[in-house]
């Protein structure tokens, strides 16, 4: 057996017992605690697909170890999405097929040669199921993995039931571009904003409502949802423990900073990979940290203030394996948060990426900006565009909003929670 496979067992090892509690001090219920509550109800006598990894927890304790106890339900295939089952390969990193020994269920990859289920691979189950921990980023691939797989259960025809869980940002954050069809990837499937402001369980309803993929339109959506969530909480009120979401979001800060950290991917400068605080500092080997610095705390910026940091990058078992300026030091900007509620991460973001563009010495300058991946992250060109033509970050903020309010509008139908 394949060794991330035979690890995933011994984490999983020991199932049994009465269902797990959820942690202490916490005020929300996730769909898959009201799951386990409840018996398996939902899911009495199927046999079911989990598209889960390692956020798939309850109490502790992994969905997969939960519904292998329950006699009421059979696990008949397992599907892993980007970061492997266990969530710790490295972004862009092919995950392989192979066989649970625990379950003898089979386990398929999302993020290989194939991105959705296929129909063999469906082959005797009643269900598919969905339980990933999101982070409410647009370019953050598990809403792409769900998406796709809805088309799979469409056609199919089976139900496609998702274990609804916490926004981590909150129910009300929208920026950015909203998505241009013409800039469809695995890093922006639908056109939403950046940061959107839905539940995995709301975002499903809204792709099958607004026939955001084609083919969903007799599909079986079911959602349990959760319980005591409200669209104001972020990560912290909803007394959850954070389960790392991927290798390079390992707290609920740096899921925070990551929607407009992230656009540092598509440039030449370092977001941080290859340190233990990746998306949180950003840098160049040219880069004047204290003129950055000061640049960004002149624009009082609500909920955060930046010092002037100098990192090295270097391989990260698990994390990086081949970092940007691996082994070279750079001079940056690290994000200090002061206010995490008022903080507005899409537009912090442009403000870094746009100070650095414009400290950029002419040799580097031309080349700076990944036009192409960056396009892909922003949805659009027009990032490109007004980055490279001068436009200040307040232009760029503002030529985004009209459209996030109508997102808004169009959003409101397929809320669940207050």
């Amino acid at each position: 057996m394949m060794p991330i496979l035979f690890a995933l067992l011994l984490l999983l090892a020991g199932s049994g017992g009465s269902a797990p509690a959820a942690p202490p001090g916490a005020v929300v219920k996730t769909g898959a605690q009201v799951l386990v509550e409840g018996g398996f109800e939902a899911l009495d006598g199927m046999r079911v697909g989990l598209i889960v990894n390692h956020t798939a927890r309850v109490g502790g304790r992994h969905l997969i170890d939960l519904i292998d106890a329950a006699p009421n339900v059979e696990i008949g295939a397992l599907f892993g999405p980007e970061h492997g089952l266990r969530g710790d390969a490295d972004a862009g990193e092919t995950i392989a097929d192979g066989r649970d020994e625990r379950t003898g269920a089979p386990v398929f990859s999302l993020y290989g040669e194939t991105r959705r289920p296929a129909p063999e691979m469906l082959e005797g189950l009643d269900a598919l199921v969905f339980d990933i921990q999101d982070i409410g980023a647009r370019f953050y691939t598990f809403i792409s993995t769900m998406g796709l797989s809805m088309q799979s259960a469409a056609e199919a025809g089976l139900p496609f039931i998702v274990l609804d869980r916490p926004n981590p940002l909150g129910g009300e954050q929208m920026e950015g571009f909203v998505l241009d069809s013409a800039y469809t990837s695995f890093v922006g499937q639908y056109p939403v904003p950046i940061t959107y402001g839905l539940t995995a369980g709301e975002l499903a309803r809204m792709i099958r409502g607004e026939r955001l993929l084609p083919g969903l339109e007799t599909l079986d959506l079911r959602v349990i949802e959760m319980e005591g969530w409200k669209r104001a909480m972020r990560w912290p009120a909803t007394g959850l423990s954070w389960q790392p979401t991927s290798p390079n979001i390992p707290d609920f800060e740096t899921a925070l900073i990551y929607p407009g950290a992230c656009f540092f991917e598509a440039t030449t400068a370092s977001e941080g990979r290859g340190t233990y605080e990746p998306f949180k500092q950003v840098g160049a080997p040219w880069a004047d940290a204290d003129a950055l610095a000061d640049t960004l705390n002149a624009r009082e910026l609500p909920g955060v203030l930046f010092r002037p940091v100098s990192f090295t990058p270097v391989a990260i078992e698990g994390m990086a394996s081949n970092p940007k300026h691996r082994d070279v030091p750079v001079r940056g900007v690290h994000y200090v948060l002061t206010d995490a509620q008022a903080f507005r991460p899409v537009e912090t973001g442009m403000h870094v990426l746009h100070a650095f563009y414009h400290q950029a010495p002419d040799s580097v300058k031309a080349d700076f900006l990944k036009k192409r991946w960056l396009d892909l992250l922003a949805g659009t060109d027009r990032l490109y565009e007004m980055l490279t033509s001068g436009a200040s970050p307040g232009a760029i903020v503002a030529a985004w909003r009209e459209e996030v309010e109508a997102f808004r509008r169009r959003r409101a139908p397929y809320l669940l929670y207050d």
